[in-house]
């Protein structure tokens, strides 16, 4: 019976008694299963949610990460979509929050499965609505690059490499699993 990919539930959530892994009646594979209260802790993956920004003259905004994993390199800006916000809202959070940026959004880029990791990374086309710029902290350095001038050799995650090169070809909606 395979374990999730994050560390293994080992408390319940209700009454606090160590977890085991089985199969419950209704089910077709292992869950956290509270061995005195019956109770099913699902696993579910996270949600990664952020933005293309571009100018009107095709520059893209990158951000230098100033948190592990992958301080120093570049990304765009996202991160972890939180309860309560649909995935539009938590793209704009982000891209606020990382960039100081302020955006329209567009329409999805790029929906990437990351699987080693249970998450999702869903990327929306955004239009700069100026080039002023407020990095939060979690940001170096925010900026402004053309196409030919990315620093794909020092970009932070494959799904960043994997969406910008699908939003740089323009065409429709990227859908991929990542392992």
């Amino acid at each position: 019976m395979p374990l999730p990919a994050r560390d293994p539930i080992r408390h319940c959530n209700r009454c606090g008694s160590s977890i085991g892994y089985q199969v419950p009646a209704d089910d077709n594979r292992a869950r956290a299963l509270c061995p005195s209260c019956g109770h099913i802790q699902y696993e579910n993956p996270i949600n990664v949610v952020g933005t293309v920004p571009r100018l009107d003259d095709g520059r893209v905004l990158l951000c230098r990460r100033a948190i592990e994993p992958r301080r120093g390199l570049w990304t765009l800006p996202a991160g972890f979509m939180e309860l309560g916000e649909c995935v539009q809202t938590g793209a704009l959070r982000e891209t606020q929050e990382e960039a100081g940026a302020e955006v329209e959004l567009r329409a999805l880029v790029s929906m990437i499965s990351v699987l080693p990791v249970g998450q999702v990374h869903l990327y929306f086309a955004a239009r700069c609505l100026s080039e002023r710029l407020d990095p939060g902290p979690e940001t170096l350095e925010a900026r402004f690059f053309h196409p030919h001038e990315i620093p794909w050799e020092e970009l932070a995650f494959r799904t960043v490499r994997r969406t910008l090169e699908h939003a740089l070809e323009g065409e429709g909606l990227l859908v991929e699993s990542l392992r």
